[in-house]
């Protein structure tokens, strides 16, 4: 297995953040990967899912949002967190300046990026992908959280499961269906925010995160 490079790169003149890059042989995209509201870029979650697409081929490189590199429980607001998207993105094209990239993230990383595409395009990205879109709060359903993905030109990826409770699968359907062709969503039945699964389903976590790495990798082969 390809190990993890430690990064660090600057925001602003105030902001440094660090990351994690992780480049296995042959890659040809990079997917520049941010972590949720709540985890760390070395959260088990995300080390898997850049473990498991390293080992297809695809590199990523995972970074901090400067509230969790402070050890802060409180996110950046939006500014900040697009301008750190951005500052990602950046540094990706001069680490790795022959791969195509790619952008996203979990929940409120992901959702920080589109807003950052939205708001003036993000350099060399040719497409979007989420690890779980938070499109409203729990127990509040409500699709104004994607009003920005209509500013959004290039294409989108939307990974998510059918019991997660920050995503109404009614209310995305219906998003997905009236941003047509740039956006692709996959469901994955019985998966939650977090892409678990009940054990009474016969399925294992695991057997879930390579469906979605299955998914993005297709998806690529057509963006």
């Amino acid at each position: 297995m390809v190990q993890p490079r430690s990064v660090t790169f600057a925001v602003d003149d105030a902001r440094q953040v660090s990351g994690l890059l992780q480049v296995p042989p042959d890659a040809r995209v990079c997917y520049v990967l941010a972590h949720g509201a709540g985890a760390r870029m070395s959260h088990p979650f995300m080390a898997e899912v850049a473990d498991g697409l390293a080992e297809r081929r695809i590199a990523t490189l995972r970074y901090q949002f400067p509230y969790m590199e402070q050890g802060s429980k409180r996110p950046d607001p939006p500014k900040i967190a697009q301008a750190t998207v951005r500052a990602a993105v950046l540094e990706a094209s001069r680490r790795v300046p022959d791969l195509a990239l790619v952008a996203g993230g979990k929940s409120f990383g992901g959702r920080m990026t589109s807003q950052a595409q939205a708001a003036l395009p993000l350099p060399g990205v040719r497409g979007l992908v989420f690890l779980g879109f938070p499109l409203h709060p729990a127990g509040r359903p409500s699709d104004e959280r994607a009003d920005h993905l209509f500013e959004v030109t290039i294409p989108m990826l939307l990974l998510q499961g059918t019991r997660d409770a920050l995503a109404d699968t009614r209310l995305l359907e219906t998003i997905i269906e009236r941003l047509g062709s740039r956006a692709t969503t996959r469901l994955f039945q019985d998966a939650d925010h977090s892409f678990h699964v009940p054990r009474r389903t016969g399925r294992t976590d695991a057997e879930v995160r390579a469906e979605m790495l299955d998914a993005l990798m297709s998806w690529l082969g057509v963006i």
